[in-house]
């Protein structure tokens, strides 16, 4: 369709979860040139969204260790499609409970974003999550131990990321889009 072709691919890495390669293209005016690609299962996000007493939206984040940025990130609860086979679904209620402690009456699919289409194949599925109710969490990692979950109005966590202090790209992407489908 596009008049590019893949003419070639080696692994050049296979780390726990993704592998990386160095591919050879042609481009359609028959140039080659050649790109690494992180290969990816993908990830799914979730903005847990509950009303509360006031009738007011609410969601549910984490803020937890991202070793890339060595910084504490605020997101949406989300994971790593790392069990073959898994329904993206079945993926995003398993990382409610172990994020947030939370299991979802309904998830409504919101979009499939490509993180970083410059460097890899991943595909990360973003849901919104409502009937929520309060099951025990089931930490997986030490990022997971030591993050905290935070509890705003949808309203402040959109404040939040005109403020940049909320820059994750899933977590933007899913709360405009949560919030979006609300209203």
């Amino acid at each position: 369709m596009s008049g590019f072709r893949r003419l070639d691919e080696s692994l050049i890495h296979q780390g726990y979860i993704w592998r990386v390669t160095t591919a050879e293209f042609e481009s359609p005016d028959g140039e080659r040139f050649r790109r690494d690609i992180v290969r990816s299962p993908g990830a799914v996000g979730v903005v847990p969204v509950f009303v509360d007493s006031e009738g007011t939206p609410a969601v549910m984040l984490v803020e937890q260790y991202r070793a890339p940025y060595e910084d504490l990130i605020v997101e949406i609860p989300a994971g790593m499609r790392d069990v073959p086979g898994e329904p993206p679904e079945q993926t995003a209620l398993r990382e409610l409970v172990e994020e947030i402690g939370y299991a979802a009456g309904e998830l409504v699919h919101l979009i499939d974003l490509y993180p970083s289409p410059g460097m890899t194949d991943s595909v990360t599925t973003v849901f919104l999550a409502t009937a929520l109710t309060k099951t025990e969490r089931d930490v997986q990692g030490p990022e997971e131990r030591h993050m905290a979950v935070i509890t705003l109005s949808l309203a402040e966590a959109l404040r939040w990321v005109a403020a940049g202090r909320i820059r994750d790209a899933k977590t933007v992407a899913g709360l405009l889009l949560a919030d979006r489908h609300l209203r």
